[in-house]
């Protein structure tokens, strides 16, 4: 059941409005545009996971690799997940809205041929976002946490087991935004649903720790030195007002037959948004699609990386290292489920799922190394980075989850790393899946030892330059 918030009956008439034309069979593929996957942290999940598209429940077991020649059983699990697709946020519905805006005030100077255009756009389609929906989880959204806990119970049965759901062995934790809670509760309702326990009456079970899970906010460095730093994002600018972006710009406005001083960085961002929203919301093919190819799209994905390299993950240090706590969080639980138990002490903790946002694992998959190119992407450098491993859209997309998976092995505890269900290797370990849990703590013994929060947080920006330092 979605939370109504203080909006009550503005919400309930969008909702009722926007359930009308969402997704509602997941045994129906809708058509989907072919710029799909360049949406960046706007992306479907499905995007990254094209055969759930087919088959939401689909599963490969052959993801999980401990050694072949060593007895192991998985024994514990921490996921950290992002929430599931939502609506947009208020400053982009008001972009949104001053973009119908012009198209309807503006008089057309497009040539004949392109003014179906117009007419598809100026007639048929609406701005149907309100301020009320900011941010919030759409059924989509739901559906979204929903699979991925049945997928991950089928995958991990005696960790997310109907056992352990029922006696809440399991412990979860979310941001307090209404789009995580919502999120980690139709995780909990995945569960239930797989294992057919579902009660009423046994209603939710998670904690709301925003040191954990929006550490961002709390990090002085991060705060001066980077989110209210006008140069720590200088990249970004220079490549929003550079070449490539002035050719989509043109191309946007003459299709558009908007004058091209109107059509700002901002207005294009916009439109393209409306095509990303109107997919993982309502699973179509929107009119606002065709406006964009796929060099276009790519140029626009490159915009988006490039503020997420450089506002959350290795542009600036401090950026990563406000992830310390959340680091700290994980090794604390994959240290106490592991250790050493006497006969007559509980079990561990069989899992730990923890829902937060793209600015919660950004960061943390940064800390820990991954997704670091040789050369930093810049404004100038576009056409040199099409094979930039930091890919938002493949990395970051709604349902986005990174997995720590602890086997019980013949030689010792071991630790693997999945991301969005697909296998990745730690970075000091490129030939191994599974290495021992010692030698991943041995790596990662710098900031275990170090990166105290405080420390980091409180330390003042130098300069007001950015910090290129990877």
């Amino acid at each position: 059941m979605l939370h109504i918030g203080t909006h009550g009956f503005l919400w309930l008439a969008a909702l009722s409005l926007i359930q009308t034309v969402e997704f509602c069979s997941s045994a129906e593929i809708p058509d989907v545009p072919s710029i799909a996957t360049y949406f960046g942290t706007k992306t479907r999940y499905e995007e990254v996971k094209p055969n759930l598209l087919r088959d939401p429940l689909t599963v490969n077991t052959s993801v999980l690799r401990p050694p072949p020649g060593e007895f192991c059983t998985p024994f514990h699990v921490t996921a950290i997940i992002r929430h599931g697709s939502r609506f947009p946020t208020i400053k982009n519905i008001r972009r949104i809205h001053r973009l119908s805006e012009l198209l309807q005030n503006e008089t057309s100077r497009t040539s004949e041929s392109s003014t179906g255009w117009l007419v598809e756009l100026r007639n048929r389609w609406e701005p149907w976002y309100t301020e009320d929906m900011d941010g919030r989880l759409v059924r989509k959204g739901r559906e979204d946490l929903q699979f991925l806990a049945q997928r991950l119970a089928t995958l991990l049965p005696s960790l997310l087991s109907e056992e352990n759901v029922r006696k809440r062995r399991i412990h979860f934790v979310t941001s307090s935004k209404h789009r995580c809670v919502s999120s980690v509760e139709a995780f909990q309702e995945g569960l239930q649903q797989h294992w057919g326990c579902h009660d009423s009456a046994q209603g939710y079970n998670h904690e709301v720790d925003d040191e954990l899970m929006r550490f961002f906010e709390r990090c002085r460095g991060y705060v001066e030195g980077v989110e209210n730093n006008h140069t720590a994002l200088l990249e970004v600018e220079k490549f929003k007002h550079g070449e490539e972006m002035q050719a989509v710009r043109r191309r946007l406005a003459e299709k558009l037959g908007l004058s091209l001083h109107l059509l700002t960085p901002d207005l294009v961002e916009a439109a393209f948004f409306i095509c990303s929203y109107e997919l993982s919301i309502k699973s179509i093919h929107s009119p606002w699609c065709f406006l964009f190819d796929e060099s276009d799209a790519k140029v626009l994905e490159y915009s988006f990386d490039l503020k997420q390299f450089w506002k959350r993950s290795h542009g600036h240090l401090i950026s990563s290292l406000s992830s310390c706590p959340l680091f700290h969080h994980i090794f604390r639980t994959l240290d106490k489920a592991g250790r050493p138990r006497r006969s007559t002490e509980a079990g561990p903790e069989p899992a730990s799922v923890l829902v937060g946002h793209a600015e919660t694992l950004i960061p943390l998959i940064s800390l820990l190394g991954l997704y670091k190119d040789q050369t930093l992407p810049t404004a100038s450098n576009y056409h040199s980075q099409h094979g930039r491993s930091f890919r938002t859209s493949r990395i970051i997309p709604y349902a986005a989850n990174l997995l720590f998976v602890l086997y019980d092995c013949q030689r010792g505890p071991r630790l693997q790393l999945l991301i969005n269900e697909t296998p990745l290797r730690f970075p000091n370990f490129q030939t191994e899946d599974a290495p021992l849990y010692r030698d991943v703590r041995a790596a990662y013994r710098y900031l275990l030892d170090g990166c105290d929060f405080n420390t980091e947080c409180e330390r003042k920006p130098e300069g007001r330059g950015p910090n290129t330092e990877l």
